[in-house]
């Protein structure tokens, strides 16, 4: 491990870290990778007399969030924590993947290999690996944010002893669904979403049409190179599972077209603004990786999963709605082929992704034996109506995980953390402490 000099923003003292551990955990004296960890202390602490706690964000592929002295859950947690906001491997600072690096690893059968390794259980073998030096041995309180909760599950199944707490909020996965069950349950959600949406803005219903029809005719070219396809747009519907999301989605389309000489189009800042919300320049983990976290049957490939099931569930098909007079239904948290011809960030990396779609020898993430023996504390929040991670499957999950309390809230959406931030976090915290 190497440590920077310590630096302050507001109320925070910050220190980086720097970790070397193997990139397959199972070679240890193979190719090794580089972590990075930010860990923040409060400015008034000693951090010597803290323990710590770990932070596992959402995902799969996001750098951990980059706070600003306090902000967020950040405030409640350095009352009595040293906090290490670790970015998860190949995002972030930790070995970043993506279309300009992954080609130094060889062929695209190649890449997907390699990628093969970034899933959960890697990552709890990094926690485990870089623990040591920074507790002394001591176990951490662990704190996962919806892919970061998967992580966690993981961990509690793998490496309980690391752990002195686990806090888990919108992230508790099913055990066992593949991820066609997990896409044959998610478009239900998605669909009351978005009549959800229609509900509350009445007039989105005639602008989103409007917008899909223009670009059935033609298709549209974003800034930098994006190409706006109807699907793509309809991939916007990823926003209605976040606490303001279809806030930002209704004044998205309100200002969608502009007059010009050649009639309505499409305004700059309309495509300006679909772009920043579709890229995945800054998380092409994501969209590379998505499916595997599903992916637990060594004999079975993902296949595509979204897009195969998607095909099953035809009030998503843009131009039978369009035929007819059914509003556009906007998909969600999905993850399909066309991802890859229409992204820029994305298009390099197309063969790489049919060959992790068509990968088998995945192995299984989860203990459900070793949950039900647990010992370790565990909160976990979940939202009633969560359009990323089903509901039923959490609660089922959560019985079958010896001691987890849950909360169970209509309060917040799925970003609960960020929204609620203090409130979500002391919640979890006085749940495992009467747990223990």
């Amino acid at each position: 491990m190497t440590t920077a000099r310590s630096y302050r923003q507001p109320g925070t003292v910050l220190t980086d870290h720097r970790f070397s551990v193997p990139l397959d955990h199972a070679r240890p004296d193979g190719e090794r990778i580089e972590l990075y960890g930010r860990e923040v202390v409060a400015s008034d602490k000693d951090p010597e007399k803290l323990p710590w706690l770990l932070y596992l964000e959402g995902g799969p592929g996001n750098g951990a969030r980059r706070f600003i002295g306090r902000q967020a859950w950040l405030e409640r947690a350095l009352t009595e924590y040293r906090v290490l906001l670790l970015d998860q491997r190949g995002t972030g600072r930790s070995t970043p993947l993506n279309r300009q690096t992954l080609p130094l690893l060889g062929t695209p059968r190649q890449q997907a290999e390699h990628l093969a390794h970034f899933r959960a259980d890697s990552i709890v073998r990094d926690a485990e690996a870089i623990r040591p030096g920074l507790t002394g041995g001591a176990p951490w309180t662990v704190l996962g944010q919806s892919f970061g909760g998967f992580c966690t599950t993981t961990y509690l199944s793998t490496a309980p002893e690391g752990l002195s707490a686990a806090l888990i909020t919108g992230g508790l996965p099913s055990l066992t669904a593949t991820a066609d069950e997990v896409y044959e349950a998610a478009y239900p959600r998605i669909e009351r979403k978005n009549r959800a949406h229609y509900a509350r803005y009445p007039m989105d219903v005639e602008r989103a049409r409007d917008i899909a029809a223009h670009l059935m005719e033609q298709p549209a070219e974003l800034p930098g190179g994006h190409r706006l396809t109807v699907e793509a747009f309809q991939s916007l519907g990823i926003l209605l599972g976040v606490g303001d999301g279809s806030h930002q989605l209704h004044y998205l389309l309100e200002d969608a077209f502009v007059p010009t000489a050649a009639g309505p189009a499409l305004s700059d800042a309309f495509l300006e603004g679909v772009r920043s919300l579709l890229s995945f320049a800054g998380h092409p983990l994501y969209a590379l990786i998505h499916e595997s976290i599903y992916a637990q049957d060594p004999a079975t490939p993902t296949a595509w999963a979204a897009e195969r099931v998607r095909a099953g569930h035809p009030g998503f098909d843009a131009a039978k709605s369009l035929a007819g007079d059914e509003p556009l239904l906007f998909t969600g948290e999905t993850i399909h082929p066309w991802h890859f011809t229409t992204d820029p960030s994305l298009a390099p990396l197309r063969e790489t992704a049919e060959h992790l779609a068509a990968r088998t020898g995945w192995q299984p993430l989860y203990d459900p034996a070793r949950l039900a023996a647990n010992e370790v504390p565990v909160a976990a929040a979940v939202y009633h109506d969560d359009m990323y991670v089903d509901t039923a499957d959490s609660l089922r999950t959560a019985r079958a995980v010896r001691g987890l309390r849950t909360w169970v809230t209509d309060e917040f959406e799925h970003d609960g953390v960020r929204a609620g931030g203090t409130r979500v976090l002391d919640r979890l915290l006085s749940l495992v402490r009467d747990e223990a």
